[in-house]
């Protein structure tokens, strides 16, 4: 598999970098952003609406629970990154291949 930017692994955890678009019509992986994986939200960027929804979709996307999914930063931004216990980055890039750039 080829080498992400916005992939990093941990001992057992890893770390995305995400750019995020809040208020879209559906929550999906759309590719890359410069050195982030882009990702479009069907909230609002309103009372944590946004991070929340991250938070579940990435948990549903990866086959995780809620609890192993972290927002380590970006709380009130577009850039975030995301600690996710529990799955290593081969795991990851298999999951994500449907949604990823070739």
């Amino acid at each position: 598999m080829r080498s992400c930017p916005w992939l990093s692994e941990g001992a057992q955890h890893v770390i995305l970098t995400l750019h995020i678009q809040p208020g879209a019509k559906k929550s999906a992986v759309v590719g890359e952003h410069g050195e982030a994986l882009k990702i479009r939200l069907a909230a609002p960027p309103v009372d944590g609406k946004a991070n929340a929804c991250l938070l579940d979709f990435l948990a549903d996307l990866l086959g995780v629970t809620k609890r192993q999914v972290l927002l380590l930063s970006g709380a009130a931004a577009r850039a975030k990154r995301v600690r996710v216990e529990g799955i290593d980055a081969a795991s990851v890039q298999r999951k994500l291949a449907a949604f990823s750039p070739p």
